[in-house]
């Protein structure tokens, strides 16, 4: 029986997918983005926006959706680019059925996202045409194209984002930086590049330093300047604990800069942490105006260490430096009659007192109280305070100089240099040369070791030059308070409570220790 064959025509174009002799319009799209949001990068920008609009509309057979953009944006992940999302969702929604962009590279720099989006507007009978590289995603060749062309534009992205990582490393080494203004308090760029003063900001900073040194929690310092209406340096109006302690911990305010804080784990996805060791760091001294002197600063670390150590969590000056004299517990604020505003008082006793059967016999004490034992304290000390102030300036003279100390940590710190130097030259070679992998191994593991050993031995240094400083600090300062006293104290000072108050400990209501920050009990 002989065959019958019958042709049936094509009805949709293979170069562009559209329908061969129908009257059906095709909706499309452009998208357009440019990387950064600098000004040479504008009039691309805008160019690519005008002349998608154009073409598009200049075709019979296209309708004109829209031309989706994102400005000032990487295109190494497509997470954070909101044009490109809308135009996806906009496609699958089946309001887009082609898609023109410049090329693969705008589209996206990551083969993985690339692909997958591309499959999914697939799948959903959305096209995308790439003008530079000519490829239709509807087309045979399509596809493979497309994967070689994203991995040359992820590989670009690769080599770009390790020469910028490059650039910033040397340009750190040199002690240069650079500062994000618009959120960061108590500086403006001068027309150098360089830092310089904002005596409005300055004098926020230096009240949030002041504040937490007389005692104040960070909780309450942020209360405190966002029921004053002072803006954040983001521009918020409510202060939050992490803005202060980050203002608090900045070495930039005492004139100095740490630079390489957080590094990169992927140029992808672009997430930064925090490096405790995996890219050199730099630290530049005395590079820039200090806003708070370098041992007010030095001391405020050392007070958010002191209350880290006390578990001080709570929002007045008495917070982490009261404590009970028969278990060693703080003593916490407890509210008494909440709901009545006529007999509502906040006492202070010990957090173990209701714990167990074993109850702490020491007695709760009032805020005045505790400020009249303060009071009481304080005038036993000031009958002889030339007595007490000759003998501090004696024991800070014993405490020497620490020139020697700083002597030291330099050259450890050199050697540590040199260390890492040939750790990382061994390292190279290895992947450069075939050798013995056990007697590589055991080179690599010798300096390890030694690298951590001469790291101990610096630490321990910078430990001894820390607590000296801050102990002569300390002296300092209780001599210019006490110096400062009248000869009697009747009032209660906040800032004399928090510069001079170390720990107190209670026994009983008339008995309690008042161990100054000198070391000085009474």
């Amino acid at each position: 029986m002989a065959q019958k064959v019958m042709i049936i025509p094509a009805t949709i174009n293979r170069a562009t997918s559209a329908p061969i002799d129908t009257p059906v319009k095709r909706k499309v799209a452009g998208y357009a983005r440019v990387s950064t949001d600098q000004e040479e990068q504008q009039t691309s920008y805008e160019a690519q926006v005008s002349y998608y609009t154009g073409y598009i509309k200049s075709r019979n057979d296209w309708e004109f959706v829209s031309v989706y953009t994102d400005e000032g944006l990487s295109g190494t992940s497509t997470k954070h680019r909101e044009g490109f999302q809308k135009m996806v969702a906009d496609a699958l929604d089946g309001k887009i059925d082609l898609i023109i962009t410049k090329s693969v590279s705008r589209f996206a720099r990551n083969t993985v996202d690339s692909l997958t989006t591309i499959r999914k507007l697939k799948d959903h009978g959305t096209e995308v045409f790439f003008e530079k590289e000519n490829i239709w995603t509807f087309d045979s060749k399509g596809e493979l194209l497309l994967t070689i062309m994203s991995s040359l534009a992820q590989e670009e992205s690769r080599s770009i984002s390790e020469n910028i990582r490059w650039g910033l490393r040397k340009k750190s080494a040199t002690g240069k930086f650079s500062l994000n203004y618009s959120h960061f308090l108590g500086y403006d760029k001068d027309p150098d590049g360089g830092l310089v003063v904002n005596p409005g900001q300055a004098a926020i900073v230096r009240r949030i330093f002041g504040e937490f040194l007389a005692g104040k929690s960070v909780f309450r310092i942020g209360k405190d300047l966002t029921e004053d209406g002072i803006p954040t340096p983001s521009g918020k109006t409510v202060w939050s604990t992490s803005t202060i302690r980050g203002i608090l911990s900045n070495e930039t305010y005492k004139g100095d800069k740490l630079l390489q804080k957080t590094y990169s784990t992927d140029f992808l996805d672009k997430t930064r942490r925090k490096n405790e060791g995996q890219v050199p760091q730099v630290y530049v001294k005395e590079c820039h105006e200090a806003i708070i002197p370098p041992e007010t600063f030095d001391r405020v670390q050392a007070e958010i260490e002191r209350r880290k150590k006390g578990h001080a969590t709570g929002s007045t000056i008495f917070s982490g430096r009261i404590f009970c004299g028969e278990c060693g517990q703080i003593y916490g604020p407890k509210v008494w009659h909440s709901n009545d505003l006529k007999y509502r008082k906040t006492i202070w006793q010990c957090n173990s007192k209701f714990k167990d059967k074993t109850r702490c016999k020491t007695p709760h004490l009032t805020e005045d109280e505790i400020k009249g034992a303060f009071i009481t304290a304080l005038n036993k000390v000031l009958p002889i305070r030339g007595e007490v102030i000759a003998n501090l300036k004696d024991v800070q003279s014993s405490l020497g100089s620490i020139e020697h100390l700083e002597a030291e940590a330099e050259r450890l710190t050199e050697e540590l240099a040199a260390i890492a130097s040939i750790v990382q030259q061994t390292i190279d070679e290895n992947a450069r040369i075939a050798q013995n992998q056990d007697d590589y191994q055991r080179r690599y593991d010798e300096q390890a070791d030694r690298y951590k050993k001469v790291e101990d031995e610096l630490k321990t240094v910078q430990d001894a030059i820390q607590e000296k400083k801050e102990r002569s600090q300390r002296i300092s300062e209780f001599i210019s308070e006490v110096e400062a006293m009248p000869e009697t104290v009747t009032e209660f000072s906040p800032d004399c409570w928090g510069h001079l108050v170390d720990r107190v400990t209670v026994y009983g209501k008339d008995r309690i220790t008042f161990r100054f920050t000198t070391g000085i009990e009474v």
